[in-house]
């Protein structure tokens, strides 16, 4: 069988925003594709009707359908060279096309002065959404057309530089926002006219349909973050808003009508911070009675590099609410009630990465099965999922793709899982190089899934092995919370993986095993050179090397550095704490050949913290090198420019095969 090659990324597809009609037995979802010349993806919206798969849009430009009623979806676009002028002259719209699924052409339907997001249904004619909006300017979307267009054209003038009042600023993959908050709007489809519905000082973090009203969340604008919410609740009827819940002690999530009962997802993040995992609670008169302890991460946290999109985790259906969850290195489909009785309907071995039912309860899904790329499934109970798409299949023919080899060892009393990927063409009387892979977050999850990069390197005759240590997701609050021992616990798992799988498998080379990852799995990689000279190399990748430097300058905002570390900036002995965590410490330590991949707009972890540590490399005559992207954020490994992307793994793979081959 042939190996799986950089150029195959070219070949994939990725699915997303995955929406059920309103009756019957259909869906429509969102297929996207790298493109290599234009050096971009496209995507096309495609239905799910009878049992098969149809096209629906041919142009590269469809993306999150709505269904408008039975017939028709409705989806952003901008389709004409006008509105592409007016966009790019700096205006703040939205234009949604209708598309009869039944034949034609998308037609233009409406449009928003705003920058909508997540349009969705409140009754037959009216739709809410949300859009960022300036604090200074709250009513621009009431201005006249060429008012409008006057502002756009200062704001143009004005690009070169930013004006920061707040901490807010910045987000990884959406540039500089100061200034501007979160709203909520109506749009009335009859009359054609936008209300907003928060005020110029509301934050607004979630906006559900309940029962005909619309329920959301939202905070008081501070220059500093905010992450707990008040719910409230809007009544189109009557025009009123009424605060359903006043308090500023939760972390709140979403809210679900169910039944009688309004259902809350959120946390007080008291006993494991900002990390914890979320809890149901019923609210009633203005209190928070918490009914289930999911101790879940909600959505699946499982990590890969072959997603492009999202799509829905939760969805209510007879009065139950049906969410996916991450348990060990899987996802799993579970359904609750208003009391907090929960049910567990498939814990199939892979990834759920959204699903909605149709008017009949059945379950269709995107997922991550069976060493598969992305297909559309229908998912059954217990651990059952028929695939109902082959969008991938040709992509993988006739390639070797590595079947994950689970392997679990003891590190300080606990069990820590992972997984071993076998070369192509494996001999057991030979001798393999191998590389370590450590997942971001630290908050998310390996499982038995597809990973290009992963495959690659199997492909080119390596063992692959990969695990979740202490921190990682799926295991609980306790197992995730590291806060005040990064570096500590979860390098020992590491380093007891990497025994445990040279152990099991005594053909791979000890002296060329290389390690890389990305994120938190930069910072490990970081801690690692310090640590121990024991890998022949190692990449690492949007990292973090200096938690005193981190402080104040990524988009997640200083709350994660202080919570994450256990020190406070501001306490003298604090600092000593930061700096104990912090990987550039012990730089002096490090003779391991590095290579650093960082991009110059990730806002997440800012690519200072690359350039610190690759300076102190030089410095102190250790073989470095650091590859630059431009134009590339936090996402460059999963949704950055496919001719990025490429050259990313390429150096990787470079890097690895020049100190390990």
């Amino acid at each position: 069988m042939k190996p799986i090659e950089m150029q195959d990324l070219y070949s994939y597809k990725f699915l997303s925003s995955l929406t059920a009609a309103p009756h019957g037995e259909k869906a429509a979802l969102v297929v996207k594709y790298p493109r290599k010349e234009e050096n971009d993806y496209a995507g096309d919206i495609y239905l799910y009707e009878n049992g098969a798969l149809r096209r629906l849009t041919a142009d590269g430009k469809g993306d999150s359908p709505v269904w408008e009623d039975d017939h028709h979806l409705l989806f952003p676009a901008m389709r004409e060279e006008k509105d592409r002028k007016r966009a790019k002259a700096g205006e703040k719209f939205s234009v949604y096309y209708r598309l009869d699924i039944r034949g034609g052409e998308a037609q233009k339907a409406f449009e928003l002065p705003m920058a909508a997001r997540g349009l969705e249904r409140l009754t037959d004619t009216l739709w809410f959404f949300t859009a960022s909006m300036d604090r200074e300017v709250p009513d621009e979307y009431l201005m006249t057309a060429e008012a409008r267009k006057e502002l756009a054209k200062a704001r143009k003038e004005n690009e070169d530089y930013h004006v920061l009042t707040d901490l807010g600023y910045r987000m990884n993959g959406a540039g500089f926002r100061e200034g501007t908050v979160p709203a909520l709007f109506l749009y009335d489809a009859e009359s054609g006219e936008t209300e907003r519905l928060t005020g110029p000082e509301m934050k607004v973090s979630f906006a559900q349909a309940v029962d005909g009203a619309i329920v959301y969340g939202a905070s008081v604008y501070q220059t500093t973050e905010n992450l707990f919410d008040q719910i409230y609740r809007y009544d189109p009827a009557t025009g009123e808003t009424q605060t359903l819940y006043g308090g500023s002690d939760h972390s709140l999530r979403g809210a679900f009508g169910l039944g009688k009962a309004l259902v809350v997802l959120g946390s007080d993040c008291q006993h494991h911070g900002v990390n914890e995992n979320a809890a149901f609670f019923l609210l009633e008169k203005g209190k928070l009675t918490q009914i289930s302890t999911p101790d879940v991460g909600f959505g699946s946290s499982v990590g890969s590099d072959c997603r492009l999109g999202g799509g829905k985790v939760f969805r209510i259906y007879k009065e139950q609410l049906y969410y996916t969850c991450t348990v060990g290195g899987s996802t799993q489909l579970r359904r609750m009630d208003a009391t907090g009785k929960t049910v567990t309907l498939n814990r199939r071995e892979g990834s759920l990465d959204c699903f909605d039912l149709t008017e009949k309860g059945t379950v269709l899904g995107i997922g991550l099965y069976d060493m598969a790329l992305q297909e559309l499934y229908k998912v059954g109970h217990g651990d059952k999922v028929e695939a109902l798409s082959s969008f991938n299949t040709e992509a993988l023919a006739d390639c070797y793709v590595a079947r994950p080899q689970p392997l679990s060892v003891k590190s300080h009393g606990k069990r820590i899982d992972g997984w071993v990927l076998l070369p192509r063409d494996y001999d057991p009387k030979k001798k393999y190089p191998a590389v370590l892979d450590i997942h971001g977050g630290p908050k998310t999850a390996y499982g038995p899934v597809f990973y290009h990069e992963m495959q690659l390197w199997a492909g080119r005759g390596y063992f692959v092995f990969f695990c979740n240590p202490t921190g990682s997701d799926g295991r609980g609050n306790t197992f995730a919370d590291i806060r005040g021992k990064y570096g500590t616990v979860d390098y020992d798992d590491l380093m007891a993986f990497t025994d445990g799988v040279l152990a099991a498998y005594p053909q791979i080379d000890p002296k060329r095993v290389a390690a890389t990852g990305g994120s938190y799995g930069g910072f490990m990689s970081n801690w690692i050179i310090g640590h121990t000279d024991r890998f022949a190399c190692v990449a690492t990748q949007r990292s973090i090397s200096n938690w005193i430097s981190f402080y104040g300058v990524s988009d997640i905002g200083p709350y994660f550095g202080r919570d994450q570390t256990g020190g406070d900036i501001f306490e003298e002995k604090d600092q000593k704490k930061m700096w104990l965590h912090s990987p550039l410490k012990y730089v002096k330590n490090a003779v391991t050949p590095t290579l650093f991949i960082h991009s110059d707009e990730d806002w997440r972890c800012p690519i200072d913290q690359g350039l610190q540590l690759y300076a102190a490399l030089l410095e102190k005559g250790v073989d470095t090198r650091f590859v630059w992207f431009k134009g590339e954020n936090h996402e460059l490994s999963r949704g950055g420019k496919p001719q990025h992307r490429m050259k990313r793994l390429e150096e990787i793979t470079a890097w690895i095969e020049k100190y390990t081959g």
